[in-house]
């Protein structure tokens, strides 16, 4: 039996880079996004409990599949096995595409 895909997806949301781990990684049938299913977080066994993964696991806990916007994805990539997911800061770092013009005076 083959081994089974994992893609590490990072995407901007709301100034925050979030980082998660999912089998399903498309473009769907709505123009403009990427569907994500199947979300991969850690094993509940582990002793030492990662904040940021947990409010992830929360965020996630109810979602069948998440359409994340084409111009918030960072970067899509297959891994061998799955990371810890986490949410950082994005500033400086990562600017959303297209940046929004100035207002008219």
């Amino acid at each position: 039996m083959p081994k089974q895909s994992i893609y590490r997806v990072l995407f901007v949301n709301q100034d925050q880079l979030f980082e998660v781990y999912a089998r399903q990684v498309y473009q769907g049938d709505l123009y403009g996004f990427i569907e994500v299913e199947e979300f991969v977080f850690g094993s509940r066994s582990q002793m030492v409990v990662d904040p940021g993964e947990e409010k992830l696991k929360n965020t996630f806990a109810q979602v069948k599949r998440s359409f994340i916007p084409m111009h918030a994805v960072v970067r899509i990539d297959e891994v061998d096995k799955e990371g810890v997911s986490k949410i950082s800061e994005a500033k400086g770092k990562v600017t959303a595409f297209p940046p929004s013009a100035p207002p008219r005076k």
